[in-house]
């Protein structure tokens, strides 16, 4: 009898160590700095380097497993990320990968035969509780930031107001349901400055808008507000984005639902502003990265 839980600690997580510890050696850590970010000792950084430890070809050679590796390890080489975000994203990578069909499952099933019996719909773990569901959210959202912050020129669509990331659960209700930065993301000196983590339950009119879009018939889980430009709006319809105009008021959900109603395909809504309301375009997307990327098309 082997426990999928094993073939994690056995193969899945040496794996992932001797390829991230290849990795930040080629980004310029010492030996010691890497072992004190992946919170192993020396020798067994030693170990990984120099190949004695066994690893498994095909979980190397898995795409998400790669782009993981290269995505932390420039986030822990340079302090982007800390060890225990690392964490949370590895442990999300290994729930999906968990899942019926999915890599783990499939090295599980073949060391355990009978579990094949159940059929593809069989999940090794329940991967939709609500504390992994709320994991992938902030591991998603997290990845979008980075994406923004390393975009060159995205603090020009800043707008004074601030922006804010925002990604909501698949079976979002309300604000608590959303998670989004903190005090918003503001152009400092021409650098876009997220000032904190993402956390649920921060944002208010960016989630808003988003749960509104949802709430008549949007599928986006995801969105973003940025200055709005008659210039910014044409290229997002270039790009095939559907627009849609809704009026700021008191009421924003009645509005953006009523927007969505007119155009139930929009991912792009605007308003352009009023006395002492700052006009603003919001991307809508499936998830933060998509969301992220569309922005960054626009520099």
């Amino acid at each position: 009898m082997q426990f999928v839980e094993e073939l994690v600690v056995d193969e899945f997580l040496p794996t992932v160590r001797s390829l991230l510890a290849g990795e930040l050696r080629d980004r310029g850590l010492t030996q010691s700095e890497v072992a004190t970010v992946l919170g192993i000792s020396q020798s067994a950084v030693s170990k990984y380097a120099h190949g004695d430890v066994a690893t498994n070809d095909r979980i190397a050679a898995d795409e998400r497993v790669d782009s993981l590796v290269d995505e932390l390890g420039a986030g822990l080489a340079s302090g982007d990320i800390t060890p225990v975000q690392a964490l949370i994203e590895i442990e999300v990578l290994i729930r999906e990968l968990e899942t019926g069909g999915d890599l783990l499952a499939q090295l599980h099933e073949e060391a355990v035969p009978e579990l094949a019996d159940h059929g593809s719909s069989f999940r090794v773990h329940d991967p939709e509780n609500d504390r992994r569901t709320s994991e992938r959210v902030l591991s998603s959202l997290r990845r979008g930031l980075r994406i923004l912050e390393n975009a060159s020129g995205f603090a020009g669509l800043i707008p004074a107001v601030g922006s804010n990331l925002v990604a909501c659960t698949p079976d979002a209700s309300n604000i608590d349901d959303v998670a989004g930065v903190p005090g918003r993301i503001f152009d400092v000196k021409g650098k876009a400055t997220v000032p904190a983590d993402p956390e649920f339950g921060v944002s208010e009119h960016v989630a808003t808008v988003l749960l509104s879009a949802r709430r008549h018939g949007a599928t986006a889980e995801a969105a973003i507000n940025v200055r709005y430009d008659a210039d910014v709006l044409a290229e997002l319809e270039e790009q095939g984005h559907e627009t849609a105009e809704f009026d700021e008021s008191d009421d924003v959900g009645s509005s953006v639902g009523a927007a969505i109603d007119d155009h139930p395909d929009a991912t792009v809504l605007y308003q352009t502003g009023g006395p002492g309301i700052e006009p603003l375009i919001y991307l809508l997307g499936p998830d933060a990265e998509a969301v992220s990327d569309d922005v960054r098309s626009l520099l």
